[in-house]
């Protein structure tokens, strides 16, 4: 289940009950300070709560005080092979590590790291995934198994636990949806660090959000789940809003509109495609915890949707306007989105 150990990054606490949290990346080039200071902040205003950034060389740690400075979101440093890079960047004020401790190098540079970040009390991400794995796992599976991905991050754990370190997140990532909830599902059984979930090299927008919708749904559904990652390729605020999306469909968010909309049929005879997406562009901003609906004919609109708060159906080259199911007046198909935006606003 739900990670029991909590841990603290910044001003985010992290599994033991704690709400899940989103978090994204930043993808421009980490040399390029202002416009990674420009994209964090992008990103926060989009409601991204954890905000990690790669850490590649020395030159890099600069970045981390300038995105400190602008943003109040907790950021993760995720960093690679050189240890001193996550001494540096606790040095430098970062929230939280990301690395895999098996790639760090020698016991004494992961004690190092455990040492530095547990002074400032920095968690640490471990981050597996398909492509990490160690020679001696894959020979024993044969290829990424949700039980080697699983076996390959609590072996990882283990490096650190070596040198009393715990505030550990764990993240078991595949681009296989299956592989990546048999591992998480594992992993909830034997462990009980917070779980860090996410379908790595998604895809484009479109499959991206499907293939994480898939995975990181199904595990927040039986209750796996501290914090998320949506990862597309694209801007990565729209995997904020694809995170958010998944929550909300969830019933795990509150706050902000959850849209109800029918897919048409023969019986519409209004431009339903254009109205809800108007409809949802011009709420998009409403932080109401409210259930509109949008439907296209009287036969769904006032019947399957009466649970809605405030909705739309239409008629022919008209609509009406309902509240819980009871209709409240007629309206030309022009100004259905007008009548249901003050609707909203009145609410």
């Amino acid at each position: 289940m739900s990670g029991k150990i909590q841990v603290t990054a910044g001003n985010v606490k992290i599994g033991g009950g704690a709400e899940v949290s989103v978090q994204s990346m930043l993808n421009i080039p980490s040399t390029d300070i202002m416009g990674s200071v420009k994209q964090a902040v992008e990103l926060e205003k989009a409601g991204c709560q954890i905000i990690r950034a790669a850490i590649p060389n020395m030159n890099a740690i600069k970045l981390i005080p300038a995105l400190k400075q602008a943003v109040k979101a907790p950021i993760v440093a995720d960093i690679h092979f050189d240890y001193k890079l996550a001494i540096e960047a606790c040095a430098a004020g970062v929230d939280k590590i990301r690395i895999n401790p098996g790639n760090i190098g020698s016991n004494d540079k992961v004690k190092a790291v455990a040492n530095a970040c547990r002074a400032k009390n920095i968690p640490i991400r471990i981050g597996v995934n398909s492509g990490s794995l160690e020679k001696e796992i894959l020979a024993k599976y044969g290829h990424p198994t949700p039980q080697a991905l699983c076996d390959s991050a609590l072996y990882h754990a283990s490096l650190l636990e070596k040198y009393d370190f715990n505030d550990i997140v764990l993240s078991m990532k595949s681009s296989n949806v299956s592989t990546m909830v048999k591992a998480y599902e594992l992993a909830s059984q034997q462990c009980e660090y917070p779980l860090h979930l996410g379908v790595t090299e998604a895809g484009t927008e479109r499959m991206g959000i499907i293939k994480s919708s898939a995975g990181i749904g199904s595990l927040l559904m039986h209750g796996i789940g501290d914090t998320i990652r949506v990862s597309l390729t694209a801007d990565p605020v729209k995997e904020v809003y694809a995170a958010y999306d998944i929550l909300k469909a969830l019933d795990i968010k509150k706050g902000g509109i959850q849209f109800v909309s029918c897919p048409t049929c023969g019986r519409t005879r209004i431009n339903l495609v254009k109205i809800a997406g108007e409809a949802e562009n011009r709420l998009k901003n409403c932080k109401k915890n409210i259930k509109v609906a949008v439907m296209g004919c009287v036969v769904n609109g006032p019947g399957e949707a009466r649970e809605a708060d405030i909705g739309i159906a239409g008629g022919n080259g008209c609509g009406i306007v309902f509240k819980k199911g009871e209709i409240l007046y007629k309206v030309s198909e022009d100004k259905l989105v007008d009548a249901l935006v003050e609707e909203v606003e009145k609410l």
